[in-house]
């Protein structure tokens, strides 16, 4: 099933094609890893939805990515609390080790870093999700262990 029948077919899911875009969007980027210009007018066509509508709710959600993404993303939070805890000192220890800047890609690709306004786990920060993994609570003993398992 290519990727137009895969929407079309989510799309039969929800009593209005609207209410599909957001699965839709997801598929295409589990996919690709990314939501190119191509991927989102290959959405707004399968299901016949503005290409604006289909941008707008794109660039709304912090959970769509624009742009070619790392082997794996590594999205740590920096709310209040993960702050207090010592997401900041992460975030330089991660760039420290890696080279990786908030909003980058390592060099081999392996890596890209965003920084998460808040991933719902406050009582246990700071955390982070490495692709759709949750860890808890990071400290600078502990970062680097955990990510070393992802290749």
């Amino acid at each position: 099933m290519d990727i137009m029948d895969e929407i079309r077919d989510l799309s039969r899911k929800y009593p209005d094609r609207r209410g599909a875009l957001l699965p839709a969007l997801y598929v295409v980027q589990k996919e690709a890893g990314w939501l190119s210009q191509e991927a989102l007018d290959t959405v707004s066509r399968a299901l016949n939805l503005p290409q604006a509508t289909v941008k707008g709710v794109a660039t709304f959600y912090a959970m769509y990515r624009h742009r070619p993404m790392g082997r794996h993303l590594i999205q740590l939070c920096t709310n209040v609390a993960c702050m207090i805890m010592g997401a900041e000192r992460l975030v330089d220890l991660i760039s420290g080790r890696y080279g990786l800047e908030p909003g980058g890609t390592t060099d081999d690709g392996r890596f890209s870093l965003v920084i998460m306004e808040c991933i719902g786990a406050c009582d246990r920060a700071p955390a982070m999700l490495v692709d759709t993994d949750f860890h808890a609570d990071l400290t600078a003993d502990n970062i680097f262990e955990i990510l070393e398992k992802y290749e």
